[in-house]
């Protein structure tokens, strides 16, 4: 008789460190060279980050390619945490892995995204699925509901957006999304931007700032147009930053949140 784990094998190192083992099949990749290829890692919260990091068994890396940092960091961590570089097809990458101060994950290695700070292994996946930014964390769940609320938003006293059919997306440790058809949302007050930014759990969007001279903060509505599987729904639909417009849902003018997005807008 098989037996299963009802709670989830979370454990806490003496110095602060959050992780679990994960069964997932997990590779990373710098272009087309493999330099992880794992059955077994583990998701990792370091202390004050709030996603998660995958490390690695070092027989599960190839270890031929990393060497001791010349430039480690200095100030923020410990003495007993080593740093290595990455030389991959010809390009060293600083700082690029490194270990953790911690005897519970003694003999494993963690790799820096691409995607989350623009240096690291460039791509991901999970199974045959490719991951963006950072591991999904199992913890958090993200449902895109369709709805039939009367949702407003409205910018200065003039409404930009209205709208019966709304989706409504439920991300853990995030106000409600509410993402509106583009027919119900008034784009011509809006210039398309240059700027994305990604997501591993609902994928690439793309931006608008708004025309008026007001003090609202730049990209304040994006939209995606290929959303990851699990939030389909929301293909095409434009959503607005609960933080930086105000917006009405069946007559109730919501209060505006305070999120960790607030500074990035209001910087």
């Amino acid at each position: 008789m098989s037996t299963f784990l009802t709670d989830r094998d979370v454990r806490t190192t003496p110095e602060g460190i959050v992780w679990e083992p994960s069964q997932r099949w997990v590779r990373g990749r710098k272009g087309d060279l493999t330099v992880v290829d794992s059955r077994r890692p583990v998701l990792v919260w370091e202390p004050g980050q709030a996603v998660p990091l995958y490390a690695f068994p070092r027989e599960d890396v190839r270890a031929d390619l990393l060497r001791l940092a010349k430039n480690p960091p200095t100030g923020t961590h410990s003495d007993s945490q080593i740093f290595y570089d990455l030389e991959a097809d010809g390009v060293l990458l600083e700082n690029a892995a490194w270990t953790f101060p911690a005897d519970d994950l003694s003999g494993h290695i963690a790799f820096e995204w691409f995607g989350r700070s623009g240096r690291g292994l460039d791509h991901w996946y999970e199974e045959e699925e490719e991951i963006f930014i950072h591991p999904r964390d199992p913890h958090k769940r993200v449902d895109a509901l369709p709805s039939s609320r009367h949702v407003q938003v409205e910018i200065a006293g003039t409404v930009v957006a209205d709208t019966h059919r709304p989706v409504l997306l439920f991300e853990t440790g995030l106000p409600v999304r509410y993402y509106i058809p583009r027919e119900d949302v008034r784009l011509d007050l809006f210039t398309h931007t240059t700027h994305a930014s990604g997501c591993p759990y609902k994928g690439t969007a793309e931006y608008w700032s708004w025309q008026g001279d007001d003090d609202v903060p730049p990209n304040p509505a994006w939209s995606y147009a290929a959303p990851m599987p699990a939030v389909a729904a929301v293909e095409g639909l434009i959503a607005f930053y609960n933080e930086a417009v105000d917006i009405v849902v069946d007559g109730e003018r919501l209060e505006r949140p305070v999120t960790p997005f607030n500074k990035a807008l209001f910087r």
